[in-house]
């Protein structure tokens, strides 16, 4: 099973199954993003056989939530009013849909409360947790008071099965938003149910919650701006410690305002834990959370002089498993929204600084200006933010254990000192001074010819899909390679959501989209296109540009996903080393025509034509630029426009 997350945007599960699954809705130094005028626009896409849409339900909206479910080959979706059980293969074939609307009274009673400006008097569908082989647990607004139930999805595909079971009906307080604008983030752990949300009408309220199971119910401390001061939550992940199953945290990212000084960034990106067998302090902290530790999450540019351009608005998580489930590698979503600058970045964290900062120093405020300081006191014993029955604590068997002194620090000294930097402290991916923001992020792991890479599917706030891949170059030194840029909706819509299986599947307020990973013949019908390219998914074998294959016979593919050249991998082409580029040879026969091909395959190709006669050294550049104006099919001499796909030249 995926995992599920939801946002303002967009949604991105990797699943086991190599599936990939996307939902979604200046500083001097940084550099502008790539340039996209090669993004394949939704008509287009429409038209090929690489991409499937699913709007079945014309009056429901807010296609949020994704589940994959890999034993019944069902993708989950919860839109307002509806929850639908589709083919993960064929997402249009045969849905099977539930309608659970709220109630009439219940929507009277939100729209006299001045609460339907925007249709909120609904039941959108914002949590889908699977609960075992053959059911599922979700909850939904309910139209401004939160419901859940369990829905019965049979024990196998073939049994057809998606039935809501209404005599299990209960209440959705602390575990699903009131506000459908509001996200919330769950996690769903030996039927425990663990949430970051808001549990008021009026949106004031936030915590992470624990409910349901044999464990007291737990939430973080109330009104304590130095717990949560207006969160927006984003992911949440069971990340383990060590073999030890007592020492099991799960993890929480959200973004809040900041409580500190003015000059101060308004918002700061956060990571928070708490250790899945928390129960409360004994005479302090009771039924609250005596384990919660937060720590800040920077993705910033450095400039000089120590300068550093921060990005500080946390929009999406994306968890890499690696062999070490302990380790993943993490990726997010960063945007900065200031009135300096806008733009976005990616960073990477590893699991290793994350825990040396929460084993750091705790931030204490002290001194004549009470600024923030690392704790330098004596620290009692257990650590603050340790296990009870841990590796460290196995003596001590629950937190009402713990002495007052260790539940009073706790209380007071939730933030660590240091901050969580990304790998090689900078960021994977920077986009500034562009018309629009990252939303979402998903990474797949592709097997080329010449290694292994990391493909990383960023929505962004347009409604498109960024199909990018960042390459070693030197020491730390990166090249960050834009393969596509796909329109995935007909509309623009705010930031879609997703998840993956050898295939995206992007949702958003308008339906959802079903898009192969690899969309090889894009790439148009030449070796040399190809292996331009550059896309890990696709090589040259022998015919067309298709899909990679690890155990196809190596003589039939050509692919160099690292250098791009296919001087070594095509025959035809030559090198021009004075300009660093490659070249085509075309010959023609005075008097006759040919086509100029005028728009390159993909962003790592440029076209530029050049005209050589009589056994002269000379070359004179036709087309391009200097000839706008002209008119399409018109026959040229002696120079030609490129408009469209191409032109003739005479």
């Amino acid at each position: 099973m995926g995992t599920l997350q939801t946002y303002p945007g967009w949604l991105f599960v990797l699943s086991t199954t190599h599936s990939l699954v996307f939902l979604g809705f200046p500083s001097p130094g940084l550099v502008p993003g790539p340039s996209t005028q090669l993004s394949t626009r939704w008509i287009k896409l429409k038209a090929t056989s690489t991409a499937h849409f699913f709007n079945f339900l014309l009056n429901s909206t807010d296609y949020r939530i994704l589940l994959k479910d890999e034993d019944h080959d069902r993708m989950y979706v919860g839109s307002k009013d509806y929850i639908l059980s589709l083919d993960l293969h064929d997402i249009n074939r045969e849905p099977l849909i539930i309608h659970w609307p709220a109630s009439q009274q219940r929507i009277d009673e939100c729209v006299l409360s001045g609460k339907n400006n925007n249709g909120e008097c609904g039941n959108f569908i914002r949590l889908i947790q699977p609960w075992n082989r053959t059911h599922l647990y979700v909850c939904g607004t309910g139209a401004y008071n939160p419901i859940c139930t369990f829905v019965n999805r049979g024990r196998k595909a073939q049994d057809y099965i998606f039935y809501l079971e209404p005599e299990k009906l209960e209440s959705g307080k602390g575990k699903c938003s009131y506000d459908p604008k509001v996200d919330s983030v769950s996690a769903l752990i030996n039927e425990e149910l663990y949430a970051g949300v808001y549990i008021d009408f009026m949106g004031t309220d936030a915590a992470i919650f624990r409910t349901m199971g044999k464990q007291t119910a737990m939430r973080t401390d109330q009104y304590n701006s130095r717990w949560l001061n207006d969160p927006a939550f984003v992911h949440t992940q069971l990340i383990p410690d060590s073999a030890e199953r007592n020492d099991d945290k799960l993890y929480f990212f959200f973004r809040e305002k900041s409580a500190d000084a003015p000059q101060s960034p308004a918002v700061y990106s956060r990571i928070g834990r708490i250790c899945l067998n928390d129960d409360g302090g004994h005479c302090c902290l009771v039924n609250k959370w005596s384990t919660f530790l937060k720590a800040r999450l920077i993705c910033s540019v450095p400039g000089p002089d120590g300068i550093e351009t921060h990005f500080d608005e946390l929009q999406d998580v994306f968890i890499q498993q690696t062999q070490d489930v302990k380790n993943p590698i993490i990726y997010a979503v960063f945007a900065a929204s200031g009135s300096v600058f806008k733009g976005s970045a990616v960073c990477v964290y590893s699991m290793a600084d994350i825990r040396m900062v929460f084993n750091g120093p705790f931030a204490h405020k002290e001194g004549p200006n009470y600024q923030w300081m690392p704790y330098a006191g004596k620290m009692p014993y257990p650590r603050p933010g340790t296990c009870p029955g841990g590796t460290f604590t196995p003596s001590m068997k629950s937190t009402k254990d713990y002495p007052d002194e260790v539940i009073n620090f706790m209380r007071s000294h939730p933030l660590m000192y240091h901050a969580v930097y990304p790998v090689h402290r900078q960021p994977l991916v920077v986009r500034s001074n562009v018309h629009y923001k990252f939303t979402t992020v998903a990474v797949d792991q592709v097997d080329a010819a010449d290694g292994r890479y990391e493909v990383l599917f960023l929505g962004t706030d347009r409604g498109t899909v960024q199909k990018v891949i960042v390459l070693p170059k030197d020491d730390l030194e990166t090249e960050e390679l834009m393969l596509e840029e796909v329109e995935v909706f007909k509309v623009t819509t705010p930031g879609p959501y997703t998840h993956c299986t050898q295939q995206l599947y992007v949702a958003s307020a308008t339906g959802v989209t079903h898009l192969a990973l690899h969309r090889c013949d894009v790439y148009g019908e030449a070796c040399a296109d190809c292996c331009l390219a550059r896309d890990p998914y696709c090589a040259w074998d022998g015919k067309a540009c298709s899909r990679y294959s690890a155990s196809s016979k190596r003589r039939s593919r050509r692919q160099d996903v690292r250098h791009g050249n296919p001087i070594r991998q095509c025959r035809g082409y030559n090198s021009n080393a004075n300009k660093n580029t490659v070249e085509a040879v075309q010959y023609g026969v005075e008097g006759s025509t040919a086509f100029l091909e005028c728009q390159p395959r993909s962003p790592q190709a440029t076209i530029k034509w050049l005209l050589q006669k009589d056994n002269s050294d000379r070359r004179k550049e036709v087309g391009g630029h200097r000839a706008r104006g002209c008119l399409e099919g018109k026959t040229l001499q002696p120079t030609a426009c490129c408009l469209g796909q191409g032109a003739r030249l005479a």
